[in-house]
């Protein structure tokens, strides 16, 4: 895999338990690429962010990922990949209302025991939730945000570990379509500074003329 690739596909195929086959003949993510994902329900796009994430393993072909061949790894070497190079936002992005601001970012560094809750990592969360309007809600209870400002709590809390796949799920559908385009904007902004990978699954075909790249499945959308 070169090197200024960060997703090289060949042959894939998944069969989900309800039957559904996704089949990706061949694809290659380059480093820092920003990639709207769509089609139509059920073509396989969560199931794609999921096989990417070796949350899924293929039944067949290969898939690697940051230089880690997925389909041949163990569960424990993915979950480790995973945990040094992935993020994934969902839909649903959570945030514990008992705490501020800046202890959910935080919150990676207090369940992961290889990650350091340092002076470092304060200074990266306060930086990040400045860029993306939140400085000045730092010590604000998360049960007092709105649900636009929950979900620049959890793509804050996506970036603090310093990914290099961000991995958005949805991650809009529940915002109004101005806070929406926001969101992508801000998360654009960031990953094209720190050079990270984006890949942004929606129905929204605006929000996805916002990105550079598409990747298309299931046919026409």
């Amino acid at each position: 895999m070169s090197e200024a690739l960060s997703v090289e596909v060949e042959g894939l195929v998944h069969t989900t338990p309800d039957g559904f086959v996704l089949r990706l003949p061949r694809w290659t993510l380059r480093r820092g690429a920003q990639v709207a994902v769509v089609g139509p329900s059920g073509s396989g796009k969560t199931t794609l962010l999921g096989l990417l994430a070796g949350l899924l393993v293929p039944r067949a072909g290969r898939l690697i990922v940051e230089g880690l061949e997925l389909a041949a790894a163990d569960e424990a070497a993915r979950r480790t990949h995973r945990q040094r190079h992935i993020a994934l936002l969902r839909q649903d992005f959570p945030v514990m209302e008992a705490l501020s601001v800046e202890e959910n970012v935080l919150l990676p560094f207090r369940l992961s025991p290889t990650r350091s809750l340092d002076g470092a990592a304060r200074d990266r969360a306060r930086r990040l939730l400045s860029a993306l309007g939140l400085g000045g809600l730092l010590t604000r209870g998360a049960g007092r945000l709105s649900a636009g400002e929950r979900q620049r709590v959890a793509l804050a809390r996506a970036l603090v570990v310093r990914p290099r796949l961000l991995l958005c799920d949805e991650a809009t559908a529940s915002l109004d379509p101005a806070a929406a385009a926001q969101a992508l904007t801000l998360a654009q902004t960031v990953c094209d500074e720190e050079g990270v990978t984006l890949l942004w699954v929606t129905h929204d075909l605006s929000l996805a003329a916002r990105l550079p790249e598409r990747l298309q499945l299931g046919g026409a959308s």
